[in-house]
């Protein structure tokens, strides 16, 4: 039986990387405080400045609650050639902290570091999350782009930091159905650029919204699946952003990544699945709310609480 070990995110406490959100997302200290006491012990830094950004100050932060540093989200609009060079720099930036902060704790985790497209910012792609279809998808000439520049960011990471860098496939960007997914894996070296597998995302992107999504996505990207999200999907909310036409943002305000347990996931099938391929790594609990809204705190707890009745 895997001893899996379990941590969340600030995400889960309104700390989203999108600009422009309404609502105040909850402090660092607080979220932290939080997080460890509904009984996890791994967490990501969030976005640049909402924890500290020194590296002394962040492991101290972390060491008094007994917290690992897994990882961090770093967005860049991969489809345009111009954001490469400053993506890059910003994804060094914070692979240096992380790396840093592992040094200092002497952790046997090397975090990784969460590569993503600049999500929410292509109106298109925004608009119609949960329901892409082929034709809003990149050309051939931006796919080419889009993966050269998540591969030369992986590159420089690992030759900087040493750390190693997952993609995160997310809604309403251009990596975001089953099928995108491939394509990026398809067009980048298996060596440098692995994926973290979100099951809510998968489910959510895949336009399926049934209980075999996860697991199906699982076992088609198990070779590059290298750390896991596990959020859950609301199959009713997730229907009715696609009769109404609900942008992403209005999908998630209304609660399309719920409580774990309470979508389609089927987390207990999703741990067996990682279990009988040897998965030894994190499993990261994530509950996208916007600033201001939900009840982390209870979420969290519910969440953990939830992830050990199937043996988390």
């Amino acid at each position: 039986m895997t001893n899996w070990r379990v941590g969340n995110a600030p995400c889960s406490w309104g700390s989203l990387e999108f600009d422009g959100l309404e609502g105040k997302a909850i402090g660092f200290g607080q979220m932290l405080d939080e997080l460890a006491a509904t009984g996890y012990t791994g967490t990501e830094l969030g976005d640049w400045g909402y924890m500290p950004t020194d590296p002394a100050a962040l492991q101290e932060e972390l060491h008094r609650r007994g917290l690992t540093l897994l990882g961090a989200f770093v967005p860049v609009a991969l489809k345009h050639p111009g954001a490469h060079a400053d993506g890059e720099a910003k994804a060094l930036r914070v692979a240096q902290l992380l790396a840093a902060v592992q040094l200092r704790s002497k952790s046997d985790t090397a975090p990784f570091l969460v590569l993503a497209d600049d999500n929410g910012t292509e109106p298109m792609r925004t608009e119609n999350a949960g329901r892409v279809q082929p034709e809003m998808g990149l050309s051939e000439a931006e796919w080419r782009v889009f993966a050269r520049g998540a591969e030369s960011i992986a590159r420089a990471v690992k030759t900087r930091t040493g750390l190693p860098t997952v993609f995160h496939h997310h809604c309403a960007g251009y990596v975001e159905t089953p099928d995108e997914i491939a394509q990026l894996l398809a067009r980048t070296d298996p060596g440098l650029l692995g994926l973290v597998f979100d099951t809510g995302h998968y489910t959510y992107g895949s336009g399926e919204y049934d209980p075999q999504s996860a697991t199906a996505g699982l076992e088609r990207f198990a070779a590059r699946t290298w750390y896991v999200h596990c959020k859950d999907c609301s199959g009713a909310v997730a229907r009715q952003a696609r009769a109404r036409r609900w942008d992403y943002f209005a999908a998630v305000r209304q609660g399309v990544f719920c409580e774990l347990g309470q979508g389609v996931v089927d987390f207990s099938e999703v741990l067996g699945r990682l279990e009988a391929r040897g998965y030894g790594g994190w499993l990261l609990v994530e509950q996208d709310v916007l600033p201001g809204l939900g009840t982390p705190k209870a979420s969290a707890l519910r969440n953990r609480e939830y992830l050990r009745s199937i043996g988390a």
